[in-house]
């Protein structure tokens, strides 16, 4: 009996954080990687990337937008309020949603990821990298 109670409670619990909102999905960096496959085209990823159509994104998480050595940025990233920004999960999930709604003038004609779970899975994915283009894992 007191078995069923535990494993009730749990359940209440898990459906009543399930129920929140704010509270960030499961990130899938696998999933991650096949998303990232439409950003393939003009980003690159790894101890290999180099700037393409776009910069590279090793590193993306956690470092000022507009930074990347060697690349080009449109006027857009000139602004000071995008040149003091640093990419964080949740502003990064924002820009990757509609990247010409939040950085008018932007070169990116990428119309966004409409899907939670793809923008969650992308992070994970993002995340792995760092500046040097190493995985972690």
């Amino acid at each position: 009996m007191m078995r069923i109670a535990f494993l009730t409670g749990l359940l209440t619990l898990s459906s009543a954080l399930a129920a929140m909102p704010g509270l960030a999905l499961a990130q899938d960096a696998a999933a991650g990687e096949r998303v990232f496959a439409q950003c393939r085209a003009c980003h690159q990823l790894g101890e290999t990337a180099r700037n393409g159509v776009g910069p590279q994104l090793n590193g993306l998480i956690g470092r000022t937008a507009g930074s990347v050595a060697g690349y080009t940025y449109s006027d857009a990233y000139k602004r000071p309020e995008v040149a003091a920004k640093v990419w964080s999960e949740e502003n990064f999930a924002a820009y990757i949603r509609d990247p010409r709604s939040v950085t008018p003038g932007t070169r990116m004609v990428f119309a966004g990821l409409r899907q939670d779970s793809q923008v969650s899975n992308l992070i994970a994915y993002l995340r792995q990298f760092d500046a040097s283009g190493k995985r972690s894992q």
